[in-house]
């Protein structure tokens, strides 16, 4: 389904991208887990620091907006979730694949989930709002992608996201940051050094 959303002056057309399946290597076959974000590697918050848990093994309960069930909970398939004192959090998923070809699929998957989020939210929501914007590529790893969600209930806040899809040979991993607001809120460049910073982390 082809879906057309508009943000500020820029139309972007939206293509679903269908869900391709992931092989994830076995234990001892493939790399050590994916390298994880510090908290200081967020956009500042302006009242709060951040703080970040523990890297988990397997997918955050519950997934990722956008991602739920993009990423297999098999194999080495990691966590993290980090948060401030306010409404502001993030969360990043990490995955070593079975090879840069599953890994580059995979990442083309969660690139289209982040580029239909909009369109696929708004057809379970009937009556909302939504929009996004495609922020373009980062100079980091393989492949970095970051794009922005803003999301609006009937009668409800607004919720802005922001994704960045990395991927540095066999691993690839998915930073959603989040917060109440527009798109308009959203610390984008900031946003993409914490892209950068996730590519040199992997």
């Amino acid at each position: 389904m082809r879906t057309r959303t508009r943000t500020g002056a820029a139309v972007i057309t939206a293509v679903a991208l269908p869900l391709l399946a992931l092989t994830v290597s076995p234990a001892g076959a493939a790399s050590a887990a994916p390298g994880f974000l510090e908290a200081d590697d967020l956009p500042p918050h302006a009242t709060s620091p951040w703080h970040a848990g523990p890297v988990t093994k397997g997918l955050p309960d519950p997934q990722q907006f956008c991602m739920e069930g993009a990423v297999p909970d098999a194999g080495r398939t990691y966590h993290r979730l980090f948060h401030t004192e306010y409404d502001t959090h993030a969360s990043q998923v990490g995955v070593t694949a079975a090879s840069e070809t599953a890994a580059g699929k995979l990442a083309r998957t969660l690139e289209g989930r982040a580029a239909n989020c909009a369109a696929d939210w708004l057809r379970d929501n009937p009556g909302s709002s939504a929009s996004w914007d495609d922020y373009g590529t980062v100079e980091a790893g393989d492949s970095a992608h970051v794009y922005g969600v803003h999301t609006a209930p009937p009668q409800s806040e607004h919720g802005v996201s922001l994704f960045a899809v990395v991927r540095k040979g066999a691993k690839v991993t998915v930073v959603r940051w989040a917060q109440m607001g527009t798109l308009e809120h959203a610390p984008v460049d900031a946003f993409r050094t914490t892209g950068t910073k996730a590519a040199a982390r992997l």
